[in-house]
């Protein structure tokens, strides 16, 4: 039984060369993950039709990617808050290392979406999003040496394969298994592509965050997303016991099916929480504009609202580069939605941030709710960074 002669391969101490390739001996396409496939696929169909309420992509691609950035580098213990990322985002020179680091994963997110446009999703790929990630050259594991451990108990729970020839064969077959293996529902190709890259290993460090990315790209070179904006880690830290337990379970005893079941939960999950999410983003925008055209007429502009939208922290130079104004009256414009509430302003040394409170809460909590406005809100006073 192929289960059987796994078992007997398989020692957690030693490096796991002879990880099976790809596709799985195992049934990866049983009655219930093909009927959980379809559920899924129905979940993307609407998150894509959300998002093109919103003609803006702009205002999408900056947030839902932000929130997907902070909590795939909680996952891995890189922890900042999602004020800090969105206050630093463009202007990372005085931010701090966590804050640093889950920036370059949203912009490897972004690197890697535009160059998804071009090649399909391939080791380059996953060497390209690393390298950005942790901000150096890093490559394939040449050495020796490298395990997993569990961070209570030191004790080791898993050796990747080790020798780049053998690790770059093994990214070969997995590269072949996503791109060729078109017969395969492209959501049960995800899943086993992501427990093959994490058991690969193929880097020292940032295995984890690169390997959502790479989920997130394939989803949209096969066409089930048009942007990156699925929010993934949101389900895997909310259930991150299950996410590592169902890894190593078919590691050591090749149950695939519990794995590719919890990776389209998660699809499923995860695309209905963004659809409400961007629906939600819609109806402040609207609101917004209402409270805007009817309390600063003269300031009002689709295109003004839209540049508080694309960042909750807002600068001058935002409104003029995006040709809205110049600086002088794009201060004033500023100014004016600090007047009547919409904005609050926020001295950062010499400079001068313009925070959109109600976008900022509603994107950093796990609910929908926010207040509309209904009347005429007082200024707060000025802060200090």
């Amino acid at each position: 039984m192929p289960i059987l002669r796994n078992l007997q391969l398989f020692d957690r101490k030693k490096p796991y060369n002879a990880l099976p390739s790809l596709p799985p001996e195992a049934d990866i396409e049983s009655k219930p993950i093909l009927k959980s496939c379809i559920a899924g696929r129905s979940c993307l169909a609407e998150l894509k039709q959300a998002g093109e309420l919103i003609p803006n992509q702009a205002v999408l691609i900056n947030s839902i990617p932000m929130l997907e950035a902070q909590v795939s580098s909680e996952i891995e213990n890189v922890v900042t808050t999602t004020d800090r990322l969105f206050r630093f985002a463009g202007h990372d020179e005085k931010a701090d290392p966590a804050t640093k680091e889950t920036l370059r994963y949203r912009q490897a997110l972004s690197q890697g979406y535009l160059a998804a446009k071009k090649k399909p999703v391939c080791t380059s790929t996953a060497v390209e999003v690393c390298q950005m990630i942790k901000n150096t050259d890093i490559d394939i594991r040449k050495g020796t040496g490298t395990v997993l451990t569990n961070p209570h108990t030191n004790k080791v729970i898993y050796t990747p394969p080790q020798g780049e020839a053998v690790i770059r064969d093994k990214l070969a077959n997995w590269e072949k298994f996503i791109n060729q293996h078109k017969e395969i529902d492209p959501l049960i190709r995800m899943a086993v592509m992501h427990y093959q890259f994490e058991a690969i290993h193929p880097f020292t460090d940032g295995n984890g965050r690169t390997g959502r990315i790479l989920n997130i790209l394939f989803l949209i070179q096969e066409d089930l997303l048009k942007i990156p904006v699925l929010y993934m880690s949101r389900y895997f830290i909310q259930h991150k016991n299950s996410y590592y337990r169902l890894l190593r379970e078919v590691t050591e005893k090749q149950q695939w099916q519990q794995w590719i079941l919890y990776v389209i939960e998660a699809v499923q999950d995860t695309a209905q929480w963004t659809t409400r999410k961007i629906r939600a983003i819609k109806e402040l925008f609207a609101d917004t504009c209402d409270y805007v055209r009817q309390n600063a007429p003269r300031i009002y502009s689709h295109e003004l609202i839209e540049i508080i939208f694309e960042q909750p922290y807002c600068r001058i130079s935002n409104l003029v580069d995006a040709d809205i104004a110049k600086r002088q009256t794009a201060s004033g414009y500023l100014k004016q939605l600090v007047k009547i509430g919409v904005l609050t302003e926020l001295k950062a040394g010499r400079e001068k941030i313009y925070i959109h409170p109600k976008f900022l809460v509603l994107l950093g909590k796990d609910d929908n709710d926010f207040q509309k406005y209904t009347t005429k809100a007082q200024p707060k006073k000025q802060g200090k960074a």
